[in-house]
């Protein structure tokens, strides 16, 4: 008898838990309208995504005067940081560190 009632119980509540789950996912499996604003702005983007794979260039849509002012920039930088020919500018620098030696400490001498 015990089992039975706590069965049903159990049962019950199962049920309660699979009509929250189906109402919850039915608003989820509905598509939201999208707001023009939005849509444009994500239409935008996938338009400079696929002008940036198609084109091999540095920027997407280059004009002479982007271009003039990315090497100024970049002649610019060379001079104040020590740049030269043969040194890639766009690049991350790499640092190197030396641990210094040490003289082992002994714990004997008292």
């Amino acid at each position: 008898m015990a089992f039975s009632g706590s069965s049903l119980s159990l049962g019950r509540r199962c049920l309660v838990q699979c009509k929250r789950n189906y109402g919850i996912t039915a608003v989820l499996a509905q598509k939201a309208p999208q707001d023009p604003i939005q849509k444009l702005f994500v239409d935008k983007l996938r338009e400079y995504a696929q002008k940036s794979k198609s084109s091999g260039e540095l920027f997407v849509d280059p004009n002479p005067t982007i271009t003039k002012e990315y090497q100024d920039e970049i002649k610019r930088a060379e001079t104040q940081y020590g740049g030269g020919k043969g040194v890639d500018m766009t690049t991350f620098p790499e640092f190197k560190f030396v641990d210094p030696q040490l003289d082992p400490i002994s714990a004997e001498k008292k």
